[in-house]
């Protein structure tokens, strides 16, 4: 089981990460599936 301090540790490890994935996501479902807008935002979370 995760403890709350190990789940703060991976949060803050990997904040951009999460942030961007879960902005993607929520963009996608709003306006559609765009193949040119979610392939810019992964070669964004990777650099």
């Amino acid at each position: 089981m995760i403890t709350t301090e190990a789940m703060h540790t991976i949060v803050r490890k990997h904040r951009k990460a999460i942030i961007i994935t879960s902005s993607v996501i929520v963009l996608q479902l709003i306006f559609g599936f765009d193949p040119k807008f979610c392939a810019i935002n992964i070669i964004w979370l990777f650099v």
